[in-house]
């Protein structure tokens, strides 16, 4: 009886942790986290054939021999810029990222600026705006 009062509480410790270690081996199993079926051939994803690139182009267009400051995100949607640009300005990129955004605005020295996305040769997004110093911009939420 002596050894029973000394060992009863390690003991129940014991069996909860077997009992604990048990359950949560059980339900990692369950929901697919513990070591399973490893598939060795090549998944869908590696097979799949590459769509077409999309083309992005920008122009900004206005008087003839005037300039601009052009602002414009890449397809990286990082902004990169372009000051004093003469007039006409054109970018074409090129991406097979599945999405872009592309934005582009500009500020001229003219009294006419007007601007355009096209993608794929489809125009997007085209604005023209008349006044002295003549602000534009045009973007496309998603391409």
């Amino acid at each position: 009886m002596n050894v029973l009062k000394r060992v009863w509480i390690p003991l129940v410790i014991v069996v909860v942790v077997a009992v604990a270690s048990f359950t949560v081996m059980r339900v990692r199993t369950f929901f697919g986290t513990g070591p399973g079926y490893v598939s060795t051939e090549n998944s869908a994803s590696d097979e799949s054939e590459p769509f077409d690139p999309k083309v992005v182009k920008y122009e900004i267009w206005g008087e003839p021999g005037a300039t601009a400051n052009i602002n414009y995100m890449d397809l990286d949607a990082k902004p990169q810029r372009a000051d004093n640009a003469p007039l006409p300005w054109t970018l074409t990129l090129s991406t097979t990222a599945p999405s872009v955004f592309p934005t582009i605005s500009g500020q001229g020295d003219g009294s006419t600026l007007s601007c355009r996305i096209t993608v794929d040769d489809e125009v997007k997004d085209e604005r023209t705006v008349d006044g002295i110093g003549a602000h534009t911009y045009c973007l496309v939420k998603s391409a």
